[in-house]
């Protein structure tokens, strides 16, 4: 797919206008049953000025500003409940959980974010939600959100805004290989299965959401082809990749039929950043390597600090 040759200008004046807003709007404590943490439930502006939820955890009386990992959800996914995505946060991190927009209502325990932004031509759902025009389109503001999920974590007390990392998998994997070449100082990027990498590639391969809602929708707009796929060149995770530089670990499943592998190592390869890490798992689908990656990505991260 072609890089739009306005593609530095056009996310440019999309981040500065959101950044126009301030960084956190709400911080409140959020009281759960876990005595070994403390989260905070979290409001920042997003796109447009758009509340955008988030869960804040870190150790319990820890009073030292620590290294962040924001962390975005896989589609159809919110931020769910606060005692749900521990690892980091029980590994001595401060953690955001980022949520998303208009989503939550397919796994998991829902989501708290509404997406004022709908209602431009497109399809129902967030893939095809405003896909006829670049600038109405569902991931302009998600991806925004996730490079002012970054903002607001540096912000919070008891982090170390020169230590942010970004971490996801499948849907969140390719908004934090986006933020990774829209923050030019990241700590450092944590992506595996990545969605919306080399995207003409992967709707040519694959029928399963998310991907094949785009192939429905095109499949009924027959004469909306190239439309579509400009739009979709503002998004590609290639394109984020070639102005990378943080240091960056990726994962892959070799049978991944949601986010094909082909299309997650094409962004690997592209990624412009020379200290890169890649765990291909050959025998595995969508779920790659489960435990056994997130261990991975446990024993790579601190190194990091060394």
């Amino acid at each position: 797919m072609a890089e739009p040759e306005d593609f530095d200008a056009f996310w440019a004046e999309t981040l500065r206008a959101a950044r126009a807003n301030a960084s956190i709007q709400k911080l409140s404590p959020h009281p759960t049953p876990l005595q070994l943490l403390e989260t905070w439930d979290v409001t920042f502006g997003g796109f447009g000025g758009a509340p955008i939820r988030a869960w804040y955890t870190r150790p319990a009386g820890s009073e030292e500003d620590l290294p962040a990992v924001v962390e975005f959800v896989g589609y159809g996914r919110g931020r769910g409940l606060p005692i749900e995505r521990l690892t980091w946060p029980t590994a001595g991190y401060a953690h955001l959980l980022m949520d998303a927009r208009g989503q939550g209502d397919q796994y998991g325990n829902g989501g708290d974010t509404p997406d004022p932004h709908r209602g431009a031509p497109g399809g129902s759902r967030p893939t095809t939600d405003g896909i006829l025009d670049p600038h109405d389109y569902y991931y302009r503001r998600l991806v925004t959100d996730a490079v002012r999920a970054v903002d607001a974590a540096r912000a919070l007390p008891g982090v170390d805004p020169a230590r942010v990392a970004a971490a996801g998998n499948s849907q969140g994997g390719g908004l934090a290989l986006a933020v990774a070449g829209l923050v030019p100082d990241l700590f450092a990027l944590l992506t595996s299965a990545p969605f919306l990498c080399d995207i003409e590639r992967a709707l040519s391969m694959t029928e399963l959401a998310p991907y094949g809602e785009i192939r429905q929708f095109l499949a009924v707009h027959r004469e909306r082809h190239e439309q579509v796929l400009r739009t979709l060149s503002y998004v590609d995770g290639l394109h984020f990749a070639r102005r990378a530089g943080a240091p960056a670990h990726f994962g892959v499943g070799g049978l991944d039929p949601v986010c094909p592998a082909s299309t997650a190592l094409a962004a690997f390869d592209a990624y412009a950043g020379s200290d890169k890490t890649l765990h291909v798992y050959p025998y595995n689908g969508h779920e790659g390597g489960e435990a056994l990656h997130t261990l991975r990505q446990l024993e790579w991260l601190p190194k990091l600090s060394k």
